[in-house]
């Protein structure tokens, strides 16, 4: 079952990406709400002793999907309130994996400040076409995304593997497709984003997937 379920994932997400790179909207909010339960599904016949904090962490991103669809400030907000609820639960799993005497501050500390600093470059250069109410939320939510790639950095470093980097990638691919996204919504020229959605949901679909795939790959 889990093949069949990793299969369907990559053919909807195909469906979804074709839709975004014609611009298909219709297309897209038909498939959007299908695949991180697809993802979801995968992963719980796929683990051999499921996460729980995992679980919560892909339903809060299908949750975040969901609520994105309808255009509109208020959607979006609340979209963006699931997927911080997302990071947590991802930084919590990442918790369990990570030997702090196996860290060197120094190094985390560099790391910080290049994500956390990059968050506010994203935020100034979009300060101009987003409503001031939604700026705030908007910086706390990247410094949640940020702090969760930084978390999937400290478990690479304390426990190299395969499965720590695939999760680190994923990670990191889930941050780009963030940033991206706040870019094609409220940026200046949202034409740097190529192709716009399909950049956003390519990164972002990748991204999930390696996280997935890394946390099972570390269980083994």
């Amino acid at each position: 079952m889990k093949h069949l379920f990793l299969i369907l994932y990559i053919a909807v997400s195909v469906l979804h990406l074709v839709a975004s790179w014609r611009d298909e909207p219709d297309m897209r909010k038909k498939t959007k709400p299908f695949l991180l339960i697809l993802l979801l599904l995968y992963y719980l016949f796929a683990a051999k002793s499921p996460s729980v904090l995992l679980i919560l962490a892909l339903l809060t991103s299908w949750l975040g999907d969901v609520l994105l669809i309808p255009k509109g400030h208020k959607w979006f907000t609340m979209g963006g309130i699931a997927f911080m609820f997302s990071h947590l639960f991802f930084v919590l799993v990442y918790c369990g994996q990570i030997t702090l005497s196996k860290l060197n501050p120094v190094v985390i500390a560099l790391i910080a400040v290049l994500y956390y600093g990059f968050s506010l470059l994203i935020i100034r250069s979009i300060r101009g076409n987003t409503p001031k109410s939604m700026i705030a939320p908007m910086c706390f939510y990247l410094i949640c995304n940020s702090t969760m790639n930084l978390f999937a950095m400290m478990q690479l470093l304390s426990r190299p593997s395969p499965g720590a980097a695939a999760a680190y990638v994923g990670a990191l691919l889930f941050y780009v497709s963030d940033c991206c996204l706040f870019l094609v919504r409220y940026g200046k020229k949202p034409e740097i984003i190529f192709k716009k959605h399909f950049t956003v949901m390519l990164t972002y679909l990748l991204g999930e997937l390696l996280i997935v795939v890394g946390m099972l790959m570390l269980q083994r």
